[in-house]
C-alpha cells in the first residue's frame, strides 16, 4: 500500500498500465485482480470459471437455514458455493464435480487457500456420470441463460467467462432436464436440492422436479426481488 508521497516504481506503473489496458478491453476487475469476495471470503477465479456474483449468495443464505452433513455441488466452477457451505459447519463434507478439469484446479486451489481441503473433495464429472452414494443437500448453479439472451450480455461476461457456464442450449432450461432425471438416485431421505435460476424459470423449473416426485419448499428472491433459487424437497 502507498502513502501519497511515497516514490512509486517503474514495475508498479507497469503493472497499472496494464490493468488500465485490460479494463479498456472490458476485463472483469476480478480477472484483473485474481480473485472475486463471496459470502466473506476470497475466491480465486480465472476465465475458466463463472466468477462468483451476489445472486448466488442467496443460495448459500437459503441452504444454511437447515442442517446438512454431505453436500453435493454439481457444476463446481470455482468452488465457491460448495466451500462457503463448508466454511460455515466444520463438521459437514461434500464434493463438488465439473466437466472442466481446469474449472476443477481453480476449486481445489480455492479449497486450499481457505483450509477447507479436508472437508471438500473435487471429482470431474458430467452431472451424475461418476458421482456415488447420497447426499442430504444438493446444490447447483448451472448454466441457463436461453440462447436468445445471450447477444444481450455485457462483454466483460461474453468474452471473459465460459460459454459452457452461462448457456445449455436454445430454452435455458436443458440442464435442469438432466438433472432432474438423475437426482432420485442421489438425493438422501428428506434431502434438499437447491438450484440457481434466471428470474423467470422458476415455474418451469418446479415442474420438471415435480415430475420426478420432489415437492416446492420455496422459491428464494435476491436482492433485487427476483426469483433467484427454487429450493426442493
Amino acid at each position: 500500500m502507498l502513502c501519497l508521497n511515497d516514490p512509486i516504481t517503474h514495475e508498479a506503473l507497469r503493472r497499472l498500465d496494464q490493468a488500465v489496458a485490460d479494463r479498456r478491453a472490458r476485463m472483469p476487475v476480478s480477472h484483473i485482480l485474481g480473485y472475486r469476495e463471496f459470502w466473506g471470503r476470497r475466491f480465486n477465479v480465472s476465465p475458466d470459471v463463472l466468477d462468483p456474483r451476489p445472486e448466488t449468495e442467496t443460495l448459500i443464505e437459503a441452504a444454511l437455514r437447515n442442517p446438512f452433513h454431505r453436500v453435493l455441488d454439481l457444476g463446481t466452477g470455482s468452488g465457491c458455493i460448495l466451500l462457503s457451505l463448508l466454511a460455515e459447519d466444520p463438521a459437514a463434507s461434500g464434493l463438488g464435480v465439473d466437466l472442466s478439469a481446469a474449472a476443477l484446479n481453480v476449486a481445489t486451489r480455492n479449497g486450499d487457500a481457505l483450509g477447507l481441503g479436508k472437508q471438500a473433495t473435487f471429482m470431474q464429472s458430467d452431472w451424475f456420470e461418476t458421482v456415488e452414494g447420497q447426499f442430504d443437500l444438493i446444490v447447483v448453479n448451472p448454466p441457463y441463460i436461453a440462447m436468445a439472451e445471450m447477444a444481450g450480455l455485457q462483454p466483460e461476461i461474453l468474452k471473459w467467462e465460459p460459454m459452457s457456464a452461462l448457456t445449455p442450449g436454445i430454452s435455458g432450461l436443458e440442464a435442469y432436464a438432466e438433472i432432474a432425471a438423475e437426482i432420485g438416485t442421489y438425493l438422501g431421505e428428506n434431502g434438499r436440492v437447491l438450484m440457481e435460476i434466471g428470474p423467470t424459470q422458476a415455474e418451469a423449473v418446479r415442474g420438471l422436479f415435480e415430475q420426478v416426485g420432489l415437492g416446492l419448499i420455496a422459491v428464494h428472491k435476491d436482492l433485487d426481488g427476483r426469483d433467484r433459487v427454487v429450493e426442493m424437497q
